[in-house]
């Protein structure tokens, strides 16, 4: 029997634990200019998707990341009609936003080796977002993008990996300046914060670089039984407070007329999700 090892949280914050997978058969392994890539089948997961090392996303619990990442700041905006993706090369992201009507998704990863990985071995999670007309994949480095781009979004969904190798950048004060200035006003900003019980730096250093561009700034937490550790925190930054104080009546009514179909994404979630256990509270308190 093979097993995959993740060690994040013992490699990277000296925390001494790990998950374990097992593995029933490697579909793809390669080393880009960037990353080392992997895809392997598992017996619970289905096929997962591992970068230097690292989990970053599986067949069996996609959908509660991805719902998360996109539907709360889509919804409580109300009309985003131009979206900005950082990163999220596997395409669920891309896929869960073009499921609002929206006149342009643009997607900005820097490894094009995802993408075409993704969409050959892991199809379910693009599941056509690719081919879609409104879609516009862009292969570049999203940091010079959001700081040489005159184009302005609604929304932005900075889908990154962790604040290591290539995803570092994507957590600097520079680089969330960067995003306000491509925000049309009312516009939301939502980043990838880890998971909180061991990278809780993520959050407070997120949370302080965050504060001196974005009136409203806070974090909003899922849970993805993948991404080991408890809570995942997803950061949250506007200059519109009122989004984040939606009613879930409010939020139903506006689903509803999405039609929107979630396994994990509900009008109640949506709004449970900013009330923050004690411990993460603390971390940007």
């Amino acid at each position: 029997m093979t097993w995959f090892d993740e060690g994040l949280h013992d490699g990277v914050t000296g925390q001494g634990y790990t998950q374990r997978f097992e593995v029933t058969r490697i579909i793809h392994r390669e080393a880009s200019e960037i990353q080392e890539l992997l895809v392997f089948e598992t017996p619970r997961f289905g096929r997962v998707l591992a970068l230097d090392g690292v989990i970053q996303t599986t067949e069996g619990d996609e959908f509660i990341y991805h719902e998360m990442l996109v539907h709360v700041p889509m919804v409580a905006h109300g009309n985003a009609r131009r979206v900005l993706i950082i990163g999220g090369g596997d395409g669920g992201a891309l896929r869960e936003v073009l499921r609002h009507p929206v006149e342009r998704a643009t997607m900005v990863e820097i490894d094009r080796s995802v993408v075409d990985l993704c969409r050959e071995h892991m199809p379910s999670l693009s599941a056509g977002a690719f081919e879609d007309p409104r879609a516009d994949l862009i292969i570049a480095d999203g940091i010079r993008y959001v700081a040489e781009s005159a184009d302005t979004f609604d929304v932005i969904i900075v889908d990154s990996t962790d604040p290591i190798g290539p995803g570092e950048v994507l957590f600097t004060e520079a680089f969330y300046a960067d995003c306000k200035k491509r925000l049309t006003p009312g516009g939301v900003l939502v980043t990838q914060c880890g998971v909180p019980f061991f990278q809780g730096s993520e959050v407070t250093d997120s949370y302080r670089r965050l504060t001196p561009h974005f009136a409203d700034v806070g974090f909003y937490v899922i849970a993805v039984p993948t991404y080991i550790g408890g809570f995942m925190t997803l950061g949250w930054a506007t200059d519109d407070a009122g989004l984040r104080s939606r009613t879930v009546e409010e939020i139903a009514g506006r689903v509803g007329r999405l039609g929107l179909d979630t396994r994990y994404y509900t009008p109640g979630v949506h709004v449970g999700a900013f009330a923050l256990p004690g411990y993460v509270a603390e971390l940007i308190d």
